[in-house]
């Protein structure tokens, strides 16, 4: 039986257009996010399944690719349960990982650690365009400072590198998850639902303030609440200082200095960013993973009416291993979504070296192959990108499937110089 030539399903080969532009991808974001402090660092593609199975991951819990016990220790015949036989798992995030990296290490790295982490993760998730279960994610984040420099700091080092991809009028959506629990709790809701509350919120953008009304009065949620909560933000769209409305709002439900922290974030992004993106207070963005315990950020792009990355402050997360909470906030690039915009927009990799082959009839060898060569060699110490081939029967096809792939130049070597 021939084996199955394609790759496994909901993954993808990459082909050499498309990695032509990863790797000057790569290369950009780890220049930029170098020039701001952030190291690279690395963890294993696999995780302790208790690890990833913490409810630190929200949705994402549902969707790893669990990994069976091995040799002896798999006893599928004594198995009772899933527990039985599983021990490790695929890492669905870089965050996770991170953690426990740091856990792990804190004694080694200094403080705070700027870490810049680019990798594979995988999920169990329904592929379609542009969704894989198998793709790169691309994480900076600075575990132990507890100040809001940590959140200027990651807004300003991802948008400076948006902006070197070549990005422009996009937003960075920006909240706090402390104004939104004190959102829900000035309008009356019970704590043990305001999970569920900001999910229904999160699907503003879709489904408008009616639909949002119309869910949560469904769900069974007092009207008098639902319409107390949402008059904040129809008072929201309307009030032209739009923290100020929030502040005199949620007076007396709201700790003051998490408004003054905020607000000190979007005046330095502010008084520091260039003019090809705009940072946006958006009370409705809520991040569905649930370590998030503070300052929560989206890149949003309008014109292409997609998200592509986002981020925000989980400082309970490290504690979780150790014992000892340490301020983190962290902001993840979307990658893949990234790679997709440039390779749909006719993207070209910039200042490239120039693309020569030397195509070498069948029969050219010995000396004459040993010379071939060392032109080549010689070109390259000059900065030319050489590829020695031999000449197909087909040199017409051979030369457009080179010249697509951007080589400009043909150099034809004969067994016999004078060719007819």
């Amino acid at each position: 039986m021939a084996l199955n030539k394609k790759p496994v399903h909901g993954m993808k080969d990459i082909m050499p257009d498309e990695m032509q532009i990863r790797d000057y991808v790569t290369g950009v974001i780890k220049e930029t996010y170098g020039k701001f402090g952030f190291t690279p660092m690395e963890t294993p593609c696999m995780e302790d399944i208790a690890n990833l199975s913490s409810k630190q991951g929200g949705e994402n819990e549902k969707l790893i690719f669990k990994i069976l016990k091995r040799g002896e220790k798999l006893k599928l015949d004594e198995a009772q349960s899933e527990a039985d036989i599983v021990d490790f798992g695929m890492r669905y995030d870089l965050t996770v990982p991170l953690v426990r990296y740091y856990s792990n290490h804190s004694n080694e790295l200094p403080s705070p650690f700027k870490a810049l982490q680019i990798g594979n993760v995988w999920r169990a998730d329904r592929p379609q365009k542009g969704r894989y279960r198998q793709f790169m994610q691309c994480d900076i984040d600075i575990l132990g400072e507890a100040s809001n420099l940590a959140e200027i700091e990651l807004i300003l080092a991802t948008t400076t590198t948006l902006g070197r991809l070549g990005f422009k009028n996009f937003e960075i959506r920006i909240s706090d998850r402390r104004i939104l629990k004190a959102m829900a709790a000035y309008s009356g809701f019970a704590e043990e639902d305001y999970d569920d509350i900001f999910i229904t919120l999160d699907k503003m953008d879709k489904i408008g303030l009616d639909g949002v009304e119309s869910e949560l009065a469904q769900a069974g949620y007092d009207k008098a609440s639902i319409d107390k909560y949402l008059s904040l933000f129809r008072g929201f769209n309307d009030a032209e200082d739009k923290l100020k409305f929030i502040e005199e709002k949620l007076a007396g439900v709201l700790d003051g200095d998490v408004l003054t922290g905020f607000r000190e974030i979007i005046e330095s992004v502010n008084a520091t960013k260039g003019d090809f993106f705009k940072l946006v207070f958006d009370p409705t963005l809520v991040r569905g993973m649930s370590y998030y315990t503070g300052t929560i950020f989206e890149i949003s792009m309008p014109e292409l009416g997609i998200s592509c990355g986002g981020g925000g402050r989980y400082d309970k997360m490290v504690g979780r291993f150790t014992g000892k909470d340490v301020p983190a906030c962290g902001f993840s690039i979307g990658f893949e979504r990234i790679i997709l915009i440039l390779m749909e927009n006719g993207f070209k990799v910039p200042n490239q070296s120039r693309k020569v082959a030397y195509l070498i009839e069948k029969g050219v060898s010995g000396e004459m192959l040993c010379s071939v060569i060392a032109k080549a060699q010689d070109a390259r110490k000059d900065g030319t990108q050489v590829l020695v081939a031999r000449m197909n029967k087909n040199k017409k096809f051979q030369k457009e499937q080179l010249t697509a792939e951007g080589y400009e130049e043909f150099v034809e070597f004969y067994k016999n110089p004078i060719k007819e």
